[in-house]
């Protein structure tokens, strides 16, 4: 990093810790904990690990690790904001990775009046495939860093997110979503967060949906949409088979979004529970 950023790290950090949720994050936590370096204290909310995370977290004389057994991210972010001292969160996922140049900015900003003007900041992400930074991604912007007063967690679908009274600003450079678990893993989480998502789109009138949320509820269109946004609009076709991976995923969780809402629909048509037996369908009369 540069020297005007060395310099500046010790007067911004002071104001800042680092939150982060870790549950079976062996093949990221690492990377994340080595990128928040000049964050003086990190606090992780672990919900249970097995594999090699909590060795991994020990390793790192600024990390508090308090432990909870999951219930939703929110309450876990909001138990870790309880226990916060310092004026300013970064409360970031195991597997985001705040790049130097981000860094630099945050530190550059707590040397202006800005932080005295706002109460958070969105951050953008680049969303990364085996460790390539993709040229777009579907992940917009969110609130990562924000005052510790008055800021609290919602759940909202299958993800967080944090309300903050105040204005919010936008910083430039963008934190990298750089996941590396297992396929599986991937899939599993998927079924989780998609079930939930379901239920969100059909609990929520209408009218508060955004046009993508319509279109994923009213419509098949959603999977195309993805693929046609990562691969085209995004560029996605250019980052080489990282670029049509991620195309893939994302086309993936729609289409198992669109049939867990068709199923839904199907099942409130015909609540009968043996039309949905199918050894009974296929058994011969």
């Amino acid at each position: 990093m540069s020297d005007y950023f060395n310099s500046t790290k010790s007067e911004a950090t002071l104001r800042l810790t680092a939150l982060l949720l870790t549950y079976n994050e062996e093949a990221n936590i690492e990377r994340t904990l080595a990128a928040l370096q000049w964050v003086p204290n990190i606090f992780v909310i672990d919900s249970g690990s097995t594999d090699r995370t909590l060795e991994i977290l020990a390793s790192d004389p600024k990390v508090t690790t308090l432990h909870r057994p999951f219930d939703s991210f929110a309450d876990q972010c909001n138990f870790g904001l309880d226990l916060i001292k310092s004026e300013w969160v970064l409360s970031l996922d195991a597997d985001y990775v705040v790049t130097p140049a981000l860094a630099e900015e945050i530190c550059t900003c707590f040397r202006t009046p800005e932080p005295l003007l706002f109460s958070g900041f969105s951050i953008p992400f680049r969303y990364c495939i085996a460790g390539k930074p993709l040229r777009g991604t579907l992940l917009p912007p969110r609130i990562c860093l924000y005052r510790t007063a008055g800021a609290r967690y919602r759940n909202d679908g299958h993800g967080h997110r944090v309300d903050v009274p105040g204005k919010v600003g936008r910083l430039h450079y963008p934190i990298l979503h750089d996941d590396r678990k297992p396929l599986e893993r991937w899939l599993a989480s998927q079924l989780r967060y998609l079930a939930i998502e379901s239920r969100k789109l059909q609990a929520t009138p209408l009218s508060q949906l955004s046009i993508a949320d319509r279109l994923r509820l009213k419509t098949p269109l959603a999977p195309l949409a993805a693929l046609v946004l990562c691969l085209f609009v995004n560029g996605g076709i250019l980052d080489g088979w990282q670029g049509w991976t991620y195309a893939f995923q994302r086309c993936y969780a729609e289409i198992l979004l669109k049939l867990m809402l068709l199923e839904t629909r199907a099942r409130r048509r015909d609540p009968d529970p043996k039309v949905f037996d199918q050894p009974n369908r296929l058994r011969s009369p």
